[in-house]
């Protein structure tokens, strides 16, 4: 199957993250248009000088606004877009539940969930009337297995969850219908599941450590740029696990 995405146009929220700069690499190198977004406007601009197709954005996601004025100007820029991927997070943990603080809360509830929000609000339209939409988040294990030390971030993660499910559900009642289909579904919701992410930069700081279990940055960006040629109805609404063997699978 081919993995081409030219004349796709793909928002990367968060894009100067490890995994952000690993999925706007790999998007590019398949032809697609880029947007890359963050608040870090120097590592925006590295990003778009890096690599083809490839057009920065600084903005606040946390600021409803200042998305809703970055989502009319990528539309100016680059056209109504086909893809969100949604790399903006944090980790933020303590000792036990009364070590979860109200500033570690107000963190991952902006960085998380809020950025989230704004974002798929945002460009709905655009996911919904595109031939192929997806939206794309990335989750953890642990919001379906919490511990008391990370009782804050999995809460946060499962609420992101829950809204990305959401916007599926927006999408299946639009284009698939329930017992009368309006028309064939083509835009898809979808989260990934991993347990931690990891990358060289991580691995070098720490050569002695194994990182069991986690999903290399790689593995996403390839994943992301395959949701494109699956069918919506195969992945819309799903938590789907990513591990190195695993790019994506039977919902978990």
């Amino acid at each position: 199957m081919s993995q081409d995405l030219s004349g796709r146009r793909v928002v990367v929220a968060g894009s100067t993250s490890a995994a952000g700069v690993a999925v706007v690499r790999t998007l590019s190198q398949a032809g697609a248009r880029v947007a890359a977004v963050d608040i870090l406007e120097d590592r925006v601009q590295e990003l778009s000088v890096a690599y083809d197709n490839v057009t920065g954005y600084v903005c606040n996601l946390a600021d409803l606004q200042a998305v809703e004025d970055l989502a009319a100007s990528v539309r100016t820029d680059l056209g109504p877009v086909d893809g969100l991927i949604h790399l903006v997070g944090g980790w933020r943990g303590g000792t036990g539940l009364k070590g979860q603080t109200d500033e570690d809360w107000d963190f991952l509830h902006t960085s998380v969930l809020t950025t989230l929000r704004n974002t798929s609000r945002a460009f709905y339209d655009d996911l919904a009337g595109s031939p192929v939409g997806r939206l794309a988040v990335v989750s953890a294990q642990s919001a379906s297995s919490p511990t008391a030390d990370g009782a804050a971030y999995a809460a946060v993660k499962s609420a992101a969850e829950a809204w990305t499910l959401a916007v599926a559900d927006g999408f299946r009642q639009v284009q698939g219908g329930n017992e009368s289909p309006l028309s064939a579904q083509h835009s898809a919701a979808l989260v990934f599941v991993v347990k931690a992410l990891v990358d060289d930069r991580m691995r070098a700081a720490q050569p002695e450590r194994k990182f069991p279990g986690f999903t290399d940055v790689s593995v996403l960006a390839d994943a992301v740029q395959r949701i494109f040629h699956l069918e919506a109805e195969q992945i819309n609404g799903r938590r789907l696990p990513l591990t190195a063997g695993h790019l994506v699978g039977a919902p978990v």
